[in-house]
């Protein structure tokens, strides 16, 4: 009797872990999707509950309302950016070849008089001027760009049909918020005890912190950068504001996008508007990352700049763009709650258990 039962307890654990391998098959390339959906209600959640107590509790209403407002944050900025990247693109590469066809303005005569190296430098100067220099020099900036174009523009792609996904899916866990609250802290609680509702609430508040910290750090950024490129005329102003939110997103991004705007400026003899694209790059775009995200991440938790660099990397080798916004949230999340396991940190186990949404 007992070997048979433990026959019927081989087969039926069999049964089991062949449909979790076959869930897991099934949603292997939606895994990204649904852990950014997740992530984007919990973050939302509390103006999420504030808009459906105006509307009455009319929670479909507020599901809807809640994810077309998702949408338009994230991704339309994507929508306009791979609509009008092709475009831009073959501008500045017409800009390009111009500038080179022109040549280069003769070295200042400061640059022959620096020691040690200067006339060596003046001199390559002046021998880019010749048209082998210049050819050469036009494949060397313009075969870049063209291929990281393309290249990007098909991963802003993928990465827009995954935000689409992630923002279909958040609909559903806007709808069903309350009740995946609940069935996750009741399995949590079997599986960890008492401690469940500390570490949800410890996961919750790092979430939060650094979904604000870096959606909100680019959002400014990238309309402080736009604002910016407008009052310099720099072409495609608002192209490459949405350029920098995008590379606001990656530690040291944004000097990416302003300081070859500087360049730009400073050979077509714009000094004036270079120096204040300079100075407005570094103090005021790449300055506000100093002040903004450190304070909105350490709301949740006081994570490393160095997870943050890790996170961003790691996170878009193992899920692609979203990995952007995956892997820091998921490095910040293991991080403080190792901090809390290692301290030992607990609630007793006569207080009251209750549920707090985490979705």
């Amino acid at each position: 009797m007992e070997r048979q039962r433990l026959i019927e307890l081989l087969f039926a654990a069999a049964a089991v872990s062949f449909l979790v391998v076959g869930c897991f098959l099934v949603l292997r390339p939606f895994l990204s999707a649904l852990m950014w959906a997740v992530i984007l209600c919990y973050a939302s959640w509390p103006f999420y509950r504030w808009l459906e107590r105006k509307l009455g509790g009319r929670r479909s209403l507020t599901a809807i309302l809640m994810t077309c407002g998702v949408a338009a944050i994230l991704v339309l900025p994507f929508v306009i950016v791979g609509f009008t990247l092709a475009e831009n693109v073959s501008d500045w590469v017409t800009a390009v070849k111009e500038w080179v066809g022109r040549g280069l303005p003769p070295p200042p005569a400061w640059v022959s008089e620096l020691p040690m190296f200067g006339a060596e430098l003046a001199a390559r100067w002046q021998a880019l001027n010749s048209e082998a220099a210049l050819a050469d020099l036009v494949r060397l900036i313009i075969n870049p760009v063209r291929d990281a174009a393309l290249s990007g523009g098909a991963m802003l792609g993928r990465g827009s049909l995954e935000l689409g996904l992630s923002v279909f899916i958040a609909f559903f866990v806007f709808r069903r918020g309350n009740e995946l609250a609940q069935g996750l802290q009741q399995s949590l609680t079997r599986l960890i005890g008492s401690r469940a509702r500390q570490f949800i609430d410890v996961a919750g508040g790092t979430i939060q912190g650094v979904v604000y910290g870096i959606l909100g750090t680019a959002l400014v950024q990238g309309l402080l950068a736009g604002f910016g490129f407008l009052i310099v005329s720099v072409p495609g102003a608002v192209f490459l504001g949405l350029l920098t939110f995008f590379l606001s997103l990656v530690p040291m991004g944004p000097p990416l996008v302003w300081v070859p705007v500087v360049v730009w400026l400073s050979t077509n003899n714009h000094i004036g508007a270079a120096v204040f694209m300079a100075i407005w790059g570094f103090f005021v775009v790449s300055g506000i990352d100093n002040i903004i995200k450190p304070y909105l991440i350490s709301r949740g938790s006081r994570m490393p700049f160095v997870l943050v660099f890790l996170g961003v990397i790691g996170g878009v080798l193992a899920f692609g763009f979203l990995g952007v916004f995956l892997g820091p949230v998921l490095l910040a999340v293991g991080y403080t709650l190792l901090l809390a396991w290692s301290r030992g940190e607990a609630i007793d186990d006569s207080e009251e258990v209750s549920v707090k949404p985490v979705a």
